[in-house]
């Protein structure tokens, strides 16, 4: 299994196919939650697209983006189910921080996570701002990342 942080131009057409079915697989078809799933942010120069392969198939991916000019952001986090309880989750998010870190020039970061994983996060470095709110029919938590390592 091989990690890789790309840029939308540096993708393979074969690589940004599995990382737009695992998206649609994961957030449209498993969440029931039929929304635009693929936005310009995708495309965006600074945004690095963070995934793990096995062969040709998607086993996690997050993606790493500018959200301001002082705020760098991850999303899109999944993990597929094959890949699960593997201890993979943590691992794709220490190296999503990092790929924030050498790519996105920031002084905050943030994640918008679903609040059912809210411990996994607060165990990671990230604290609760504001409060819950429901995204696409699901409740939502944005969270900082509280860490002397953020730019």
């Amino acid at each position: 299994m091989n990690w890789h942080a790309k840029t939308y131009a540096q993708l393979s057409k074969d690589e940004l196919y599995a990382i737009f079915k695992a998206r649609v697989d994961v957030f449209v078809v498993e969440q029931n939650c039929p929304y635009p799933e693929i936005d310009d942010i995708d495309i965006a120069d600074h945004t690095q697209h963070l995934f793990l392969l096995s062969g040709n198939e998607l086993m996690a991916y997050a993606r790493c983006y500018r959200k301001s000019d002082t705020c760098a952001a991850i999303g899109r986090v999944l993990v597929a189910v094959p890949a699960r309880g593997k201890g993979i989750a943590k691992n794709l998010m220490l190296r999503a921080i990092e790929c924030c870190e050498q790519h996105i020039a920031h002084q905050q970061l943030e994640i918008a996570a679903q609040c059912y994983l809210d411990g996994f996060y607060t165990e990671l470095g990230f604290v609760k701002q504001g409060e819950e709110y429901l995204e696409d029919g699901i409740p939502h938590q944005d969270m900082v990342l509280r860490k002397s390592t953020a730019k």
